[in-house]
């Protein structure tokens, strides 16, 4: 089977083609640059791997959440693409994505949502498949919670709030701050969505948004300790 896979949900884009046991993966670098590179870069890599769009069994990107921008370009060329060749599309969350760079089967993935807040989830790997333990959400720092026992946390909340990793203190296994979802990952859980026909018509997909709103009055960017 081969899936085409883009993920732009962070400054951290990439691009990927999964074709069997081959994964061929590139980076965008730049996110002011991912809207203006990405479909060339596409054709590129299709090139380079000697396949076209015709040649795929499904389209598949990271739905978020993430960078409102990154997550629509991501969700439109895939819709695009798939429209194009007749393809199904597979919304893959970004934050389940960036969960299968972590260790051990218990991890706690947390970005960068500015605006002073995190997005944050918990996954368990069980028995190969990684299954929610906490759905996607977005709070301040100091409102999230991690669940009961040891995780091991990646993401770039971590960087961006240090203290976040402190208070969780002796909960945690391990920290991966530099850690960026990949299209790769994306690539990979869509491929079980792709065998069972768990596609989406093209008009259909959506990107993943957790965050109700997009801009803080200046009372509330004073009160979490922002400028007016």
């Amino acid at each position: 089977m081969k899936i085409l896979a883009i993920e732009t949900s962070c400054e951290h884009g990439s691009i990927a083609l999964l074709a069997g046991d081959a994964m061929f993966e590139r980076e965008l670098v730049g996110q002011a640059n991912h809207s203006a590179h990405l479909l060339p870069e596409i054709r590129s890599l299709l090139a380079d791997a000697g396949m076209g769009l015709q040649d795929l069994d499904a389209v598949a990107f990271g739905s978020g959440p993430g960078a409102f921008t990154g997550l629509r370009l991501a969700c439109a060329a895939a819709q695009g693409l798939a429209l194009g060749a007749g393809l199904g599309v597979v919304p893959v969350c970004s934050l389940a994505a960036l969960a299968l760079q972590g260790e051990g089967d218990r991890l706690f993935v947390a970005t960068d949502a500015r605006m002073n807040e995190i997005y944050f989830a918990a996954y368990e790997r069980r028995e190969g498949v990684l299954a929610t333990v906490q759905a996607p959400r977005c709070a301040p720092p100091e409102a999230v919670a991690l669940p009961e026992g040891k995780w091991f946390a990646l993401g770039s909340g971590f960087a961006a709030y240090p203290a976040l990793a402190e208070r969780f203190g002796a909960q945690l296994c391990g920290v991966q701050p530099a850690a960026a979802p990949r299209a790769g990952d994306v690539a990979r859980l869509a491929l079980p969505e792709l065998r069972r026909g768990a596609l989406l018509a093209p008009e259909l997909a959506a990107p993943l948004y957790v965050r109700d709103k997009v801009a803080l009055t200046t009372a509330e960017r004073l009160a979490r300790g922002g400028r007016a």
